[in-house]
């Protein structure tokens, strides 16, 4: 397992940090190899990549372990990992928690939906009781092994009962021992603004493409207070429009968009074919009598 930075470390430069979206090990390869320090795996790119389903409560644990452990295979940068509601009570998130300590997970949000969950910018929400969600909050922070394992509490509590409610629920989660805090949703600029004010903790804001919340730069979510910053289906909504821009272009016969993508030699160096060709041909029987 390659060593990864802790998100402790990483947060203690004086920037937000940028994590975009992962939904497997090649677009986890491109992060890395882009210059980015961390990045996002979540529930919304694994359906939809590996499933072709929406993000409403259909696929669980044992659905997304096995992708998130190839795509930690292809990189050694540090990740943030949404582990929805935990996959039921208290026994189940330390189960899930541990279940992504073991494979490297550095970062994890949990969140307080009612399952089955649903993506936090759709309608028909619902949140459980706030005393519930501290339970699962000090289970997991308390029974984490490794405790660098940073653990984020996020409410989608501002949809459903308000943006103070929502407030109320963050201040409590954070004296359950959460190290950060998420809000999901904010509708506007000033919401984005009073949620990064109001608290003294890591703070995290979702850039979610096409979603109900303002897309912003880092450097601004920085001055209203937000360390952390997912732009997590950035990439799966780019490569989705471009397949289909693809397949209409040769299901046509214009064939206008032949010539335009990577070269065969570039793809080649993405995923690391000469590391390969050359293991091949030091210790192939041919090469070595």
């Amino acid at each position: 397992m390659p060593s990864r930075t802790s998100f402790r470390e990483l947060l203690k430069r004086d920037e937000t940090l940028v994590m975009p979206g992962a939904q497997d090990a090649l677009s986890a390869r491109l992060i890395e190899q882009a210059g980015f320090d961390a990045f996002f795996i979540g529930g919304f790119q694994v359906a939809g990549i590996h499933y072709a389903l929406p993000d409403i409560g259909l696929i669980s644990l044992g659905d997304i372990a096995p992708i998130v452990r190839n795509i930690l295979s292809a990189t050694s940068l540090p990740v943030m990992m949404d582990i929805d509601d935990g996959y039921g009570d208290v026994k189940n998130v330390v189960h899930t928690v541990h279940t992504y300590e073991d494979m490297g997970v550095g970062c994890m949000f949990l969140e307080d939906q009612v399952s089955p969950k649903r993506c936090g910018h759709l309608d028909g929400k619902q949140v459980v009781p706030v005393e519930d969600m501290e339970a699962k909050i000090r289970a997991a922070v308390s029974e984490r092994k490794n405790p660098d394992t940073f653990l984020i509490a996020r409410t989608d509590a501002l949809a459903v009962e308000g943006l103070d409610a929502a407030l109320r629920r963050g201040e409590r989660y954070l004296a359950a021992g959460a190290d950060g805090l998420f809000v999901e949703s904010p509708l506007n600029v000033d919401e984005l603004a009073k949620i990064g004010a109001t608290f003294d903790a890591p703070m995290l804001a979702n850039m979610l493409e096409s979603g109900r919340t303002p897309i912003l730069k880092p450097s601004e979510l920085k001055e209203i207070g937000y360390d952390m910053a997912i732009y997590g289906i950035t990439l799966l909504m780019h490569i989705t429009q471009h397949m289909q821009m693809v397949l209409d272009d040769l299901r046509s016969e214009r064939l206008e968009m032949t010539g335009n993508a990577i070269s065969f030699d570039d793809y080649k160096k993405v995923v690391g074919f000469d590391k390969w060709d050359r293991v091949e041909n030091t210790h192939s029987i041919d090469n070595t009598g």
